[in-house]
């Protein structure tokens, strides 16, 4: 076990070296879709349509069959993007499979929309919608008639605006509502929205229209993009990038929910990032990469991480965000992010700074089971939960909460794991273990026995599926569609075994049930 807790240390290192070069995401089936039909020609993408008919589910759709939400816009973005290359061997079929797919699909925003819908949801299902039905008329799709009014709601508001500013959270979307170059420049990045759907659309109305003069930036920015997937698949690219923010950003914040944030074999790589951190953020806050705009979310976990370090960088950041007692992700957004304020929370106890309202907000919004569920960038209770736990017992050294203990001591699978899907996940086991860790302790012994088992089982299903530097396939971050930030969850991944590890190490010489 030693020697496995050094490789992980090893890759731990390994892994915050790598964050300057703008981050590591998954695959997006929908924005690779995107770009190959704004491309519009097939010439040296067909490993790119290949790659996306290879995605498509036995049932049609895009995307898991867990996740029912998450699979209308990779799937009318797959279908539009097939239709035109119609030519292509199994394009035809994934067509024909993927319209059956969307006839016999329940429409969820029928009469509401989810808490949880995805990112641009408003602006993009309505328009892909639109677009396949006037190509393939007489088919009945899901229309979406709740998300009607708030598109319109958008675009009155973008009329009214000759250009975005660079990096405006509307631009990530330019795609769905963009027609004229003009409304958008490329930022220091060559993206737009940092978003290659968004980037992908500009480049070609661009083109159409004659402004050719930052294409070569654009075509600069989707190819790096492209090499953020890990792919090797040219055109094949991820749901948002950079991310060199994000990464570094909740890479340390999970480091100190494993207990690992100050552990020595990692001061090197922590300190440069947390240096790297400190120089970033100014009063206006920090978004998910450098040049886009600031939201609460990552200016708190930023706040939490330069805190947690020793460094003392001003609060009011965070404040800019405030509404209330509550803390808005992005100004105008149309329903408050529960991780968000969890973080703001978190930050906010951090620096002894009052916080009882968002304290309230954040204990009002668990299910009956008092767990965390209703979450807008993240599809897993686990997450939330792993945070929230973190958030609350902040200062409170004896905090406990049997409620949530039994919640996820009962989620927890047969074969170990725990997942909000139908199988189990090494990232959402991470998060259990993390919510587990600051549970135990204290005079108990029955809880605590009870947790020591639940983590011998644990990593028993971690062991039996780790591998040394592996890339994490899941996704499970909402974006426009579910998306997976890989280094992001690589760390989770290995601080959850490395938490797992050191527990299972510490229970045999204390007794099972022993206090500390």
């Amino acid at each position: 076990m030693n020697a496995l807790s050094e490789q992980i240390l090893s890759e731990l290192r390994h892994l915050l070296s790598e964050m300057r070069d703008g981050g590591s995401v998954g695959p997006s089936v929908y924005d690779t879709a995107r770009a190959l039909q704004f491309r519009g020609n097939l010439a040296g993408r067909q490993d790119a349509y290949a790659w996306l008919i290879g995605q498509q589910q036995a049932d049609g759709g895009w995307g898991s069959a867990d996740f029912p939400l998450f699979r209308h816009a990779p799937t009318w973005a797959g279908l539009l993007a097939l239709q035109r290359a119609s030519r292509l061997r199994g394009a035809a079929d994934a067509v024909q499979a993927a319209t059956q797919f969307l006839e016999r699909q329940p429409d969820p925003y029928a009469h509401t929309v989810p808490e949880d819908a995805p990112v641009g949801a408003e602006l993009i299902l309505p328009q892909l919608c639109g677009e396949a039905a006037s190509l393939l008329g007489g088919v009945t799709f899901p229309r979406h008639p709740a998300l009607l009014p708030l598109r319109q709601a958008r675009l009155v508001k973008l009329a009214a605006v000759a250009t975005l500013p660079s990096g405006h959270p509307l631009l990530h979307s330019w795609e769905a509502w963009g027609t004229s170059p003009a409304t958008a420049w490329p930022d220091d990045h060559g993206s737009i929205g940092i978003s290659p759907a968004a980037t992908a659309a500009w480049r070609a109305h661009a083109v159409t229209q004659g402004s050719t003069q930052q294409v070569g930036r654009a075509d600069a920015y989707l190819q790096a993009a492209s090499r953020a997937t890990r792919s090797g698949i040219e055109g094949v690219v991820p749901n948002v990038w950079p991310i060199n923010v994000f990464e570094p950003c909740w890479s340390l914040y999970t480091l100190h929910l494993a207990g690992l944030f100050a552990h020595p074999a990692l001061a090197e790589a922590v300190g440069a990032t947390v240096a790297q951190l400190d120089a970033r953020l100014g009063m206006s806050g920090l978004g998910p990469a450098l040049h886009f705009a600031a939201d609460a979310d990552d200016t708190a976990v930023a706040l939490c991480v330069l805190r947690l370090a020793g460094r003392d960088p001003a609060v009011d950041s965070l404040r800019h965000f405030e509404i209330g007692e509550l803390f808005a992700t992005f100004p105008g957004e149309r329903n408050a992010s529960v991780s968000t304020n969890i973080h703001a929370l978190h930050a906010l106890r951090l620096f002894g700074k009052p916080a009882a309202g968002t304290s309230a907000y954040v204990e009002a919004n668990r299910n009956a089971q008092g767990l965390w569920d209703n979450e807008k960038w993240h599809v897993s209770w686990l997450y939330p939960t792993a945070h929230a736990v973190a958030a609350l017992a902040q200062g409170k050294p004896q905090w406990r909460d049997e409620r949530a203990l039994a919640a996820l001591l009962q989620g927890q699978r047969d074969d170990g794991g725990w997942g909000a899907g139908r199988a189990s996940t090494f990232e959402e086991t991470a998060y259990a273990l993390f919510a587990l860790h600051v549970m135990d302790g204290g005079e108990q012994p029955t809880r605590r026995r009870h947790i020591a088992q639940a983590v011998e089982r644990a990593l028993k299903w971690m062991l039996a599926r780790h591998a040394a530097h592996a890339l994490p396939q899941t996704p499970l971050w909402i974006g426009k569609e579910l998306y997976c930030p890989t280094r992001v969850v690589r760390v989770a991944e290995l601080a959850g075994l490395w938490l797992a590890l050191r527990w299972g190490a510490r229970v045999p010489a204390e007794g099972a049930g022993a206090a500390p």
